[in-house]
């Protein structure tokens, strides 16, 4: 992925890379990911390559659209994969509804209607819940790097293949993005104030703490956030980060945004994760070097991706306040109350299945643990006081 002078991913000139360069790039990449424990037995079945067809195309989706910072940082990533394969694979690029609809887009996969997507891995957790674990959820790992971390060096990214897999989809890379935040079009001021609104989450763990401190969640894809909003079928929708959000237009159907403490300025999507997901048959066909060009490819959209995005952030403040709209910030005591109730939905979840019991118990530890230091055993009891466990 090459980076304009302004700061902008893709797009102006570019000087296509020596393929001495690439070749060495792509082999460093892949070096670095095996030995962070991202090769799997089914790697050793991928054909070499002189079974590799001139130009192979793969249509990818992305599950935000717009003129955004995301989407033009989407399409920068397609445009690197063709580049660094030296056009052995090209990644079409398609915004939401390009191909399938936004919703649509984790059955289309698993149908091979598509080959790859950029999307939230979560949305499907209210049929495999053991998915809520794969991204941030309310109150637990809170910074892009202790999601790295689990990732690539906790093992991370092996239960998200073992989650995957057997619904014919490979989990490739996450992708680091923003935090979420809340647009509301009533003020929201406090925990107490959630209560009987009607709210649009992302569903899952996400939604079931806020529908336990009182709201009404509601589902919506990504391309009805805003028309929503709009109608005033919902009166607060969680979404993306500010930049994106004003690209959207949001700042001018919700004169308020909600947002956690300075200390903890989204309480629930503070990584809002996406993952590079492609279809497990289409995945396989791959030979290994085109396997590692699109690794080496994800990983290095994910941070241009996230630093682009925070840049944009920085200018969006002053367009949301030319335009009235008001931050409400919650306090740190109504950070306490959401957290109560938090944890035991955390276990709630992770009791539904075996590989969420295992992907939660391996982040529990981490979030206990000097390095993050975020929990105490005290604080793993239900609404009664009851010690909480996983079963």
């Amino acid at each position: 992925m090459w980076t304009r002078a302004d700061g902008e991913p893709g797009g102006g000139e570019r000087v296509a890379p020596r393929r001495s360069f690439v070749r060495g790039a792509v082999a460093l990449g892949a070096g670095v990911l095996s030995g962070c424990g991202t090769s799997s037995k089914n790697d050793d079945a991928a054909p070499d390559e002189r079974s590799t067809p001139s130009t192979m195309r793969w249509k990818v989706q992305s599950h935000v659209g717009g003129d955004t910072a995301t989407f033009r940082a989407f399409k920068s990533f397609c445009e690197s994969v063709g580049e660094l394969s030296e056009g052995q694979l090209v990644f079409e690029a398609f915004p939401p509804g390009g191909v399938v609809g936004a919703v649509d887009l984790f059955d289309a996969l698993r149908a091979g209607r598509i080959e790859a997507a950029v999307m939230n891995p979560a949305w499907p957790a209210d049929k495999h819940p053991e998915l809520a674990f794969l991204v941030s959820y309310p109150l637990a790992l809170d910074r892009p790097d202790q999601w790295e971390t689990w990732y690539y060096a906790l093992g991370g990214l092996d239960l998200a293949h073992r989650m995957l897999e057997p619904l014919g989809i490979r989990f490739v890379a996450p992708i680091q993005h923003d935090l979420n935040i809340i647009h509301s079009r009533i003020p929201i001021r406090s925990f107490e104030d959630f209560a009987g609104k009607r709210l649009r989450m992302p569903g899952g763990l996400v939604a079931d703490v806020f529908a336990a401190a009182g709201a009404k969640t509601v589902f919506t894809a990504t391309d009805q956030v805003y028309p929503a909003l709009a109608s005033g079928a919902v009166d607060a929708a969680d979404f993306t980060g500010p930049a994106v959000n004003y690209a959207l237009g949001f700042a001018n159907v919700a004169k308020y945004i909600i947002m956690g403490p300075p200390a903890t300025p989204c309480i629930h999507q503070p990584c809002d994760l996406f993952a590079l997901l492609t279809n497990a048959e289409r995945w396989q066909a791959l030979p290994k070097r085109l396997q590692a060009v699109v690794e080496y490819a994800a990983r290095s959209f994910s941070w241009n991706h996230y630093a682009y995005v925070q840049k944009e952030n920085t200018l969006s403040w002053a367009k949301y306040e030319a335009k009235g709209v008001e931050i409400l910030r919650l306090s740190d005591a109504d950070v306490n109350k959401f957290r109560r109730i938090a944890i035991p939905e955390w276990f709630r979840w992770a009791n539904k299945s075996a590989l969420g019991r295992e992907a939660f118990a391996s982040q529990l530890d981490f979030m206990k643990s000097r390095d993050v230091a975020y929990l105490t055993d005290d604080m793993l009891v239900d609404e009664t006081g009851a010690k909480l466990v996983l079963q």
